[in-house]
């Protein structure tokens, strides 16, 4: 269901009940008027009426014996003209018939101030009298109901169940003697609309509940636009990805909804973006690798096929066709790291997991792993650190990665009989890990080459024709993310000195 017809029917579940009420409580208050008149009338007329209807129980009563309605008049009786009105209450009381008796005039009751003659009346009364045992002499009488008879036990006056849909009236008026053919005497008439009346005869009474239904459906107009205008909104911001705001101007309940659409498909859009970029980084993973891997192990299938060549001729293997195969099957093993990490670096937002890490351990473990193809390259590797332990703060992983690449390039492309330092020195709180080695060198070009790769971060993927490039980058993003420093530069035994500097954390309570 729409909104505009929610609401309609909501107002209009609200305003029924509410109509229904007034319109039962303006019945009551009208049979409650009417009761009250009709007990009055037939009390007046039975102070004076009693000997009357006593004396003629089976004809007293009926429609004649009671008020004519507001625009009837009584006959004159017998052809006279009526009796004159009674006199003062200082004069004498006149002689005459009582006033329930036929020939008695009586004044009309007075009109309703906003009756005229086409507008509805209460119905002249009528009396019966009843007898101790509710039964009456008089033929026309009717029967009492059970539930009259009941209301008046013990009461002077009693009443006919109200029933809202109906304006007949009815009361039993308990006589003052309370015995004889005239005990009781019931009084039937109708509501009057002029009588009790809480709501006007008029039905524009309704005008404002009805106005104010239209009013309610009305403001809900521009209301109804704004939400549709905010569903188009959405939806084209849907169709576009998100990456269409939602814009819905005011300041209102519908510009929040509109204002929490917008972040909500910011954040969904920032959710694909990541999706996308993690999705090409596993890509250019795995083409990576592949590109990568192909090329050593291409190497290393072309000397395992020289040795497996000389083994079946019985010729010995050439030392340097083993050490060729190995350097080829660690390079594999180093650049699957290599590649790992950067997959890693790679993402969105990097989170560090950072623990306490002793550099003199990494170093100790650095080197032993590259002490085998070092010792088959024919290359010395050194190391130096100092006696205490030099704790920093840093994800281990990436550290260690980064020294190894270092490390590794300088012993990979370094001479035969060639040498590599790893020295690890403190100063004030900070540390520097040098890596020198004496081997062939770079140009000043070749080495604000690399400088710039490093600075790139990411961009350098592929492998260099010296397969410097992916290490390197690995280390200097390592060294961004840390906060430390990666410099390069020449030695002074003519290789390359790297230095990774940074902060020491110091031990607990030193």
């Amino acid at each position: 269901m729409k909104l505009r017809g929610r609401l309609a029917l909501a107002a209009v579940a609200v305003m029924a009940p509410m109509m229904a009420a007034l319109l039962w409580f303006d019945a009551s208050e009208k049979h409650r008027a009417a009761e009250r008149m009709l007990t009055n009338v037939v009390t007046s007329r039975m102070v004076t009426g009693r000997a009357r209807c006593e004396a003629d129980p089976r004809s007293w009563g009926g429609r004649r014996d009671v008020f004519p309605g507001p625009h009837e008049r009584e006959p004159f009786d017998h052809g006279h003209p009526p009796p004159p009105p009674p006199p003062l209450p200082e004069a004498p009381p006149r002689r005459g018939p009582e006033p329930f008796e036929p020939g008695a005039r009586r004044a009309p009751p007075p009109f309703p101030p906003n009756e005229g003659p086409s507008k509805a009346h209460a119905k002249p009364a009528v009396v019966y009298a009843y007898d101790e045992s509710f039964h009456s002499l008089n033929p026309d009488a009717p029967a009492l109901s059970p539930e009259l008879v009941q209301s008046v036990k013990g009461r002077d006056v009693g009443v006919a169940p109200f029933a809202w849909r109906t304006s007949d009236v009815e009361v039993l008026v308990r006589t003052p003697w309370g015995t004889g053919p005239c005990a009781y005497v019931l009084g039937q008439g109708s509501t009057d609309p002029s009588w009790g009346a809480v709501l006007p005869d008029n039905p524009l009474w309704l005008l404002p509940m009805l106005t104010m239904l239209g009013a309610v459906l009305v403001a809900m107009g521009p209301v109804v636009r704004r939400i549709r205008k905010l569903e188009e909104a959405v939806q084209r911001s849907k169709s576009s990805s998100y990456s269409t705001a939602v814009a819905v101007g005011g300041r209102d309940e519908i510009s929040d909804l509109a204002r929490a659409f917008d972040d909500a498909g910011r954040e969904i859009r920032s959710r694909i973006e990541e999706k996308e970029r993690r999705e090409k980084a596993l890509f250019d993973f795995v083409a990576n690798t592949t590109h990568d891997v192909m090329i050593p192990l291409t190497v290393l299938q072309g000397h395992l096929a020289t040795m497996r060549e000389k083994a079946s001729k019985g010729e010995a293997v050439e030392p340097s066709v083993v050490v060729s195969a190995m350097d080829e099957a660690h390079y594999m093993g180093s650049l699957v790291h290599n590649l790992t990490t950067a997959a890693r670096l790679e993402a969105a937002d990097v989170k560090l997991e950072r623990s306490a890490v002793d550099l003199n351990a990494v170093v100790h473990r650095v080197v032993s792993r590259h002490k085998p193809i070092a010792r088959e390259l024919g290359v010395s590797l050194d190391d130096a650190v100092p006696n205490a332990p030099v704790v920093i703060s840093a994800d281990v992983t990436l550290v260690e990665q980064a020294v190894s690449n270092v490390v590794y390039n300088a012993v990979r492309y370094n001479r035969a009989g060639g040498h590599v330092a790893i020295v690890l020195e403190t100063t004030d709180a900070r540390f520097c890990l040098h890596v020198i080695d004496d081997g062939p060198g770079m140009t000043p070009d070749e080495l604000e080459r690399l400088k710039q790769r490093g600075a790139r971060g990411n961009a350098a993927r592929t492998r260099a024709p010296e397969g410097q490039g992916l290490g390197l980058d690995i280390a200097f993003r390592a060294a961004e993310l840390h906060g430390f420093s990666l410099s390069l530069g020449p030695s002074e035994y003519g290789g390359l000195e790297v230095r990774l500097e940074g902060d020491v954390s110091l031990p607990p309570g030193t």
